[in-house]
């Protein structure tokens, strides 16, 4: 826990085609820490559209980010933009490099990946991406939140609200993330036993992934491209 008189600078990634939700949710618990800063920094200041059309406007851009204590990427389909954009991951390697905390959720793991941050790493993402870990060296775990030092990793989505009440009494201590949790009335109920692949329907399960076939091809192979760069031998074709 870090003490509570030391201020904190919080930063998330914003960008164009992200699940709002991997930002919105964190930002929920996040933003509630005491004495902290969050701020969202895009590469613009001009306002992105998630996945699903939602506008969402950054606080500033990546150049003017002070150093962050705590960095959360978040991920959505628009993550594929980055796996490759030396600007952000440039940035997002910086911000790693003296941050206390890195936090992920849903396909910002593989965002983190592409900046070389998994290598050795426990780490988890979104189902229909979670086997692509191993491209950028990661040890895939399957759990909703995984936590490797400095590293917290959450799952798909939603899972990116659990992530963050970790990380909050990682920083400030379990009362406060409590407390946090209680404001927020989470405790979820769901009407469904179906939020994972495990859980699913198998019909539910064929659909969804059939209807993520194309973004995961993709995925795919982008990954294998950045594992060539990264010098990590990918998994073979059979193996994913």
């Amino acid at each position: 826990m870090i003490p509570h008189d030391v201020h904190l600078h919080i930063g998330s990634l914003l960008f164009e085609g992200l699940d709002q939700i991997d930002l919105a949710g964190p930002f929920e618990v996040l933003s509630r820490l005491p004495n902290a800063t969050y701020r969202i920094y895009g590469k613009t200041a001009s306002p992105v559209r998630d996945l699903k059309g939602l506008r969402l406007t950054p606080d500033a851009t990546l150049a003017e980010a002070p150093p962050l204590d705590v960095l959360h990427v978040p991920g959505g389909h628009g993550q594929e933009a980055l796996m490759e954009d030396a600007q952000v991951l440039g940035w997002i390697r910086q911000q790693a490099s003296s941050a206390c905390s890195i936090f992920s959720v849903c396909t910002g793991a593989l965002i983190c990946g592409a900046a070389g941050l998994l290598k050795g790493r426990r780490a988890t993402t979104h189902w229909s991406a979670f086997h692509l870990l191993p491209f950028f060296g990661a040890i895939p775990v399957n759990e909703r939140v995984v936590v490797d030092g400095a590293f917290v990793f959450a799952a798909g989505v939603t899972a990116g609200i659990d992530g963050a009440l970790r990380l909050a009494a990682e920083l400030r201590g379990e009362e406060v993330a409590q407390a946090i949790q209680l404001y927020m009335a989470y405790a979820p109920e769901p009407p469904f036993n179906s939020g994972t692949p495990e859980t699913a329907p198998p019909a539910i399960l064929a659909e969804a992934r059939r209807s993520a076939l194309a973004i995961t091809e993709q995925r795919e192979q982008t990954a294998r491209r950045i594992a060539a760069k990264l010098g990590i031998v990918a998994p073979a074709a059979d193996n994913v």
